[in-house]
């Protein structure tokens, strides 16, 4: 077994994937500085795994401190969730998210080419295709100017590995996210962001249960069926299980190309059917008002999955149902 460190790892997606990986026998480093979560996490993945990840409080953008833990550590790979990652906060605060998302990945980076054995993945997203020509996306698409600074930072980032494994013969993948939503089904980890929620399905669930007012719809003119955007919405747990996918794919190959991977479901829904998908499941009624387009959105974007089925042996097995189910669990297990 092997040597793993996650950054971000008492994150919503770090602690599944940190879980997912403790199941399969991995020694698990978490570093995080709780900037968007909390210490409480940590309580929940050791009642899942049954043993406790060792974690260090660290802000890997602080290059001393960085430098000084990598010191004395080794590790066979490293899976980079650490980053800010909420697209309108990024319109609003644009250099806040260029000097944490850019340096803490120089720093991490800054390890790995000094130990090349060591594979690293890193957290991309789909925002780094703006809005596709062409649906569903593939990993050809190309990548376009960014919608928002989160999304340049993710461009920034995948550039940065790209160089850095043909200049050093790295083993690097980058994983392109489509929209993260649910839980754990055990309900002991899931997405509780630090203020209030930033994506949609947080969002829901908090107003369903009376801690925010009615739910936005941002935009209803949008050139879709119903007028709202469409999303890949892929539940956590297939994407923290694409990761150990990933990660054991990078660790057989040689070093010096960076591989690409879309991680979504393959099919897009809108936010009045996610609304709907929420009711159905939970049978539980919402409130919601349309509100104007927010700045950086774009009208639809869906994943094309094959490449990583036919390379990794992955698919996204949970509906969007289940997604709901489970978020709510999740919600529904939290102090009010």
């Amino acid at each position: 077994m092997s040597r793993i460190l996650v950054t971000g790892g008492l994150g919503y997606i770090g602690s599944h994937t940190t879980v997912e990986l403790m199941a399969k026998g991995h020694e698990v480093i978490v570093v995080d500085n709780l900037s968007n979560t909390r210490e409480s996490v940590l309580d929940g993945i050791t009642a899942i795994a049954g043993k406790r990840p060792s974690w260090v409080n660290l802000d890997l953008a602080d290059a001393a401190a960085t430098q000084a833990f990598f010191a004395g550590n080794a590790f066979d790979a490293i899976i980079h969730f650490a980053a800010f990652k909420a697209v309108g906060e990024s319109v609003e605060k644009p250099m806040m998210y260029y000097r944490n998302n850019v340096n803490a990945l120089m720093h991490v980076l800054d390890y790995v080419t000094s130990n090349p054995s060591c594979a690293c993945i890193f957290s991309s997203s789909c925002t780094v295709y703006g809005q596709a020509d062409h649906l569903p996306i593939s990993e050809a698409a190309p990548m376009k100017q960014a919608e928002s600074p989160y999304g340049m930072t993710k461009q920034i980032g995948q550039s940065m590995l790209t160089d850095a494994a043909k200049a050093y013969g790295l083993k690097v993948t980058a994983l392109r996210y489509f929209n993260p939503i649910g839980a754990h089904p055990s309900a002991l980890i899931g997405e509780l962001p630090l203020g209030p929620p930033q994506n949609l399905v947080p969002f829901i669930t908090q107003s369903a249960a009376g801690l925010r007012g009615p739910l936005q719809v941002y935009g209803k003119d949008y050139p879709t069926a119903d007028g709202t955007a469409v999303r890949d919405y892929i539940h956590v747990v297939d994407l923290a299980l694409a990761h150990i996918a990933a990660m054991d794919h990078l660790i057989r190959q040689e070093g010096g190309d960076m591989h690409v991977f879309n991680l979504g479901t393959g099919k897009g829904s809108s936010v009045l059917s996610v609304i709907q998908a929420f009711e159905d499941a939970t049978g539980t009624a919402l409130s919601w008002a349309f509100a104007p387009r927010r700045a950086g959105d774009v009208v639809a974007a869906y994943a094309d999955t094959e490449r990583a089925a036919s390379v990794l042996g992955w698919r996204a097995q949970r509906s969007l149902a289940d997604s709901m189910k489970d978020a709510w669990r999740w919600q529904e297990g939290l102090p009010s």
